[in-house]
């Protein structure tokens, strides 16, 4: 009741907020969205899909690979990832006993790789090599992970990400969602954040960002759709299909991205800190909340039509 109560003060005061932005013109010419607008479906041809209605990951579609065992506070395991009931899962836990290290053949001489441990251990799943797409619209629905020190989300990748020119013209990372507030309930708790990187990830790094977005459910419970519109121009983010924010800070990527869905946790190292962006410190306790998931009913990626002719 309480939560409810704050929600709606918070929904109140953010409309205040909106207004008052509106008519002062304070609402930016980069950042702000188009009143109520929702995304023109009309343009587009669906060309790539997974629907996760079998009962193992589609290997065709999606790998493992992108990044081996250690990620920020935890590991990515693929024994974390699963498709049941309609839905990618992608399970996150502490886990007292390692799990089976399968990657020391191929990996053990890249930097990427590091032993596993006992700790946190999450997954996530990656098109690189398998399907990539220049333009269009991509849009995921999903149901967020219900637990403090960790994120979930949807982002867009290429390795132009790194070369440091100054310009996210070569590639850049979407990130058309990440779920860092569920531990936030004094200002409502159920955002999410949207931003863009490019340049690298050392002192180079450039970006920008929406900031947070508020959804008027439960998504920790309930099912909403995440959606990225890219263009020769801008990326303009949708929630639901409505607009939430549109950036094009350094130049919009001009190659071809690869789709990610994961869940992380926050620290470094692989072993697990208190907060980072707002995800609260975590703790197993209270029980209920582990193992936590990550429920992603499809992803879909649309073409404009006029570039498919």
């Amino acid at each position: 009741m309480v939560r409810t109560v704050l929600k709606a003060i918070l929904s109140f005061f953010m409309s205040i907020s909106a207004l008052m932005a509106s008519i002062t013109g304070l609402t930016g010419s980069t950042n702000a969205p188009k009143k109520n607008r929702a995304v023109n479906m009309d343009q587009f041809t669906l060309v790539w899909s997974d629907e996760f209605e079998g009962d193992a990951l589609d290997t065709s579609k999606w790998g493992y690979e992108w990044w081996v065992t250690m990620r920020k506070g935890g590991y990515w395991h693929e024994d974390m990832v699963s498709v049941k009931d309609g839905n990618l899962v992608i399970r996150a836990e502490y886990l007292d006993h390692p799990l089976e290290n399968r990657y020391y053949d191929q990996w053990h001489d890249t930097i990427h790789f590091e032993p596993y441990k006992a700790g946190w251990y999450t997954g996530e799943v990656v098109t690189r090599g398998k399907y990539e797409q220049c333009y269009g619209y991509f849009e995921v629905r999903c149901i967020l992970p219900a637990a403090t020190g960790m994120w979930s989300a949807f982002w867009m990748m290429n390795e132009g990400v790194f070369n440091v020119d100054g310009s996210g013209r070569d590639g850049t990372e979407v990130d058309v969602f990440e779920s860092f507030y569920y531990k936030d309930y004094w200002r409502g708790g159920d955002y999410i954040s949207t931003g863009i990187h490019y340049d690298g990830y050392g002192p180079d790094e450039k970006g920008d960002t929406i900031g947070k977005s508020y959804l008027s459910n439960d998504p920790y419970h309930e099912y909403n759709t995440y959606g990225v519109e890219w263009n020769e121009n801008e990326y303009i983010f949708y929630i639901n299909g409505h607009e939430t924010g549109r950036l094009s800070t350094g130049g919009v990527s001009q190659n071809p991205e690869y789709l990610l869905l994961s869940c992380e946790f926050a620290g470094e190292n692989g072993v697990q800190s208190s907060d980072r962006h707002g995800t609260g410190e975590i703790g197993k306790t209270p029980a209920e909340n582990w193992p936590a998931e990550f429920k992603v009913d499809y992803v879909r990626c649309y073409q404009y039509n006029r570039l498919l002719g």
